[in-house]
């Protein structure tokens, strides 16, 4: 029988899990919601028993429909800033998850900014001093969760992000680590040795006990143990952070290539080979996936913390549409937005702006807007954001990127990517298997396992579904660029 590859794709609001052949035929799949925790103006947590347990049902749900003797290799990818605590025996969480999007340790990142840190964090991290990466997050819970500091204090504590978290639950304990794509996101790991850093922990606060251990993205991190419906014994050999995950699962394996994923943020990744290459635009250097060839490959990155979480919130917050797929119809409505801009900055500005403070926004109103008029620029606001981080890209490579692939839910709102290529001038490139975060698991496993011998063999299982080109002239996008640069202005200045 064709064995399988099983990937765990846990993301911000929910789980898939996706079961594929070598042939990249996709035998299973199921995607399981889980809820969010709002404690606080800013404060962002999960439950990690409600994490686990998404996964669980997912894995209940597959292997109906799969025989799990048939599974050779797990590939995890996960959301990847989002801090967890547990303890390192009974496995029981110790406190809530962190989650990326959490803004509580605004204060203390400006302060070490303030302190002259922040070059040096960026020389090492090829990261910036915010509450996006898990560092001061973990700082704040050692120093404000009583449960944390206790379990520190008696050497019971467990520290990692998601993928480190789910790989101990699956091995029942018996490894704590996680990968370099995911540990180069935690203001702790050096870019250039792939080791945690002490002079960057002691910033923090952080002892080494508590942190996993740091391996290669392709290759054997442990075996099952315990896992309902699951065989002991099958082999964990893939871990990569979601990000990196969609840019392998795009193919873009080559120095230059770049891709955008709409999810509940917007990230852009640009494969620059096999040298960390540092920003002058205040982009992210990180590691795109280690553990094939001699050195490990890198990205630059660039992030908008609100994308499809815009659709969420027009939706919940405002019951302007039922359903998250009903704002293309409704955007559609209207042939522009009338000069309605939507700054979605509900959690700060990601890059190139930097600025935690910055709170969302709605201008140009008048009496003639409408519901429709409201929920295009909504749309145009995710789109403006990308075309300030792929501005700034351009700007460090000192060349002009001639398209951009796209993934993730968002991709398939035929209106955002034509509104996106219009923006950007460029042309947009959809993949007929968009979920290629969840695919960039499969290749991880599948490349852990020996069933790919190199990234160079997953470029022949991308295929193009649409192209998108710009139907916009130059005078209009600048037009439109201008008005959404003064609203962003308007937004920084006011925070």
């Amino acid at each position: 029988m064709t064995p399988l590859i099983l990937s765990i794709d846990q993301g911000t609001t929910g789980t898939k899990v996706l079961v594929m052949d070598g042939e990249l035929n996709k035998v299973a799949e199921q995607y399981t919601a889980f809820e969010q925790h709002f404690p606080r103006p800013g404060w962002v947590e999960h439950d990690l028993e409600q994490i686990w347990g998404s996964v669980c049902a997912g894995l209940d749900s597959v292997l109906t429909r799969v025989d799990p003797k048939r599974i050779v290799a797990i590939g995890i990818t996960n959301q990847r800033e989002t801090i967890c605590f547990w303890n390192k025996k009974t496995l029981a969480p110790i406190r809530r998850a962190i989650v990326w999007q959490d803004r509580r340790t605004a204060d203390r990142c400006e302060g070490l900014k303030k302190s002259g840190l922040e070059s040096m964090v960026q020389e090492k991290t090829g990261l910036l001093l915010d509450p996006y990466f898990s560092g001061s997050k973990l700082e704040w819970a050692l120093n404000h969760d009583q449960a944390v500091a206790s379990s520190a204090k008696r050497g019971e504590l467990a520290v990692g992000t998601i993928d480190s978290f789910l790989l101990s639950r699956l091995t029942r304990g018996k490894i704590h680590a996680t990968d370099s794509s995911n540990a180069s996101r935690t203001l702790f790991m050096d870019l250039k040795t792939l080791q945690w850093d002490p002079g960057l922990m002691s910033v923090f606060g952080v002892e080494s006990s508590m942190l996993p251990e740091i391996r290669p993205t392709f290759g054997e991190f442990g075996k099952t143990s315990g896992v309902r419906g699951l065989p002991d014994g099958i082999p964990i050999t893939g871990m990569i952070g979601d990000q990196q995950s969609a840019l392998l699962g795009q193919a873009a394996v080559e120095e230059g290539m770049a891709k955008c994923t709409y999810g509940t943020g917007a990230f852009l990744l640009m494969n620059t080979g096999a040298s960390p290459r540092t920003s002058k635009s205040r982009l992210l250097t990180t590691v795109a996936w280690s553990g094939v060839g001699a050195s490990p490959t890198y990205a630059l990155e660039g992030s908008a913390f609100m994308a499809g979480a815009v659709v969420q919130w027009l939706r919940d917050g405002l019951g302007m549409i039922r359903d998250s797929g009903e704002i293309e119809a409704l955007a559609g409505s209207v042939p522009s937005s009338e000069g309605v801009i939507f700054v979605p900055a509900f959690t700060g500005l990601g890059a190139p702006f930097w600025n935690p403070n910055a709170r969302a926004m709605i201008s140009g109103l008048t009496r003639g807007s409408t519901r429709g008029h409201i929920a295009r620029a909504a749309l145009e606001g995710i789109a403006f954001q990308n075309v300030d981080i792929l501005s700034a890209m351009e700007k460090d490579l000192g060349a002009e990127i001639k398209g951009l692939c796209v993934d993730g839910g968002a991709c398939r709102n035929d209106l955002l990517m034509q509104i996106q290529s219009d923006l950007l001038g460029r042309n947009l490139f959809r993949p007929a298997f968009t979920e290629t975060t969840a695919l960039g698991a499969v290749f991880a496993g599948g490349l852990g396992s020996g069933i790919w011998s190199s990234v160079s063999d997953v470029k022949k299982a991308w295929k193009l579904e649409r192209e998108f080109s710009p139907r916009m002239t130059p005078g209009e996008r600048d037009l439109l660029m201008k008005n959404w640069s003064l609203s962003v202005a308007r937004v920084s200045l006011s925070s």
